[in-house]
């Protein structure tokens, strides 16, 4: 399995791990796998899109995704779900009710941001909400010793953050533990902070980041390369002198 993830066009991370930069708005989708279940972190910006993930996903591991964690309430994070029928969606608390409200307003983001109305229109007809809320951790097994453990840290980027925190794998000594951060850090620019962002919670949900990972850790952003302890503090302290928090 882990030898075959750049044949599709995939960064391997870690033992049964690996993530891929999507085009045009690159974002990140990542895989964690273990012998009795898939998790898919994030499902990209539309039906047509995700259904190229889930392909390469079946292809690479040679059975289906079962778990999806989506990061935060954007279109380019979370628009894809309905391709993956029959899975489990975990998403911060709130987020079921924000996506099954909010459709129209996703559709309507994702054509200003240049999505073809076509798919962004199909894509949010189909919207699928999460069906597990996290309100603070919730551990996934997805077995043979591999547990992850999702983590709402937010409020900061929006209103909505998961982090997806996978330990090192047991069956892979000196393998890295890695944290999926979704936009709660960005690598190739700047942090965005619209109109969903919590200015003021922001630095302290990196410090809950920094918290999971340790300084060890592979910090994987939503959009850019993979980054270390460092970067993420470093980002974390510009963003507290951005927006004017301690």
């Amino acid at each position: 399995m882990d030898a075959s993830w750049e044949e599709f066009g995939w960064e391997r991370l870690g033992h049964g791990v690996g993530r891929r930069r999507l085009p045009v708005w690159d974002a990140t989708v990542a895989l964690v796998c273990g012998p009795d279940g898939v998790l898919l972190c994030d499902t990209g910006s539309s039906l047509r899109e995700a259904a190229g993930v889930r392909g390469q996903a079946q292809a690479l591991l040679g059975r289906r995704v079962t778990h999806i964690a989506l990061s935060h309430p954007h279109f380019d994070h979370v628009l894809g779900t309905a391709a993956f029928a029959g899975t489990q969606v975990f998403a911060a608390v709130g987020m079921t009710d924000l996506l099954r409200r909010g459709a129209d307003e996703l559709r309507d983001d994702a054509v200003r941001h240049g999505l073809p109305a076509h798919d962004a229109a199909e894509s949010a007809d189909v919207l699928v909400a999460p069906h597990h809320e996290v309100s603070a951790e919730w551990t996934l097994d997805l077995g043979g010793g591999r547990e992850v453990l999702l983590a709402n840290v937010g409020p900061g980027h929006s209103g909505h953050d998961l982090a997806v925190f996978v330990p090192a794998a047991p069956s892979s000594p000196g393998s890295p533990a890695i944290v999926f951060c979704g936009d709660l850090v960005e690598e190739s620019g700047e942090p965005q902070a619209g109109p969903d962002a919590f200015p003021g919670h922001w630095p302290a949900a990196l410090d809950r980041l920094l918290e999971l990972g340790g300084e060890d850790a592979l910090y994987v952003p939503g959009h850019g390369a993979v980054v270390d302890a460092a970067f993420v503090r470093a980002q974390r302290d510009a963003l507290a002198a951005r927006f004017g928090v301690s």
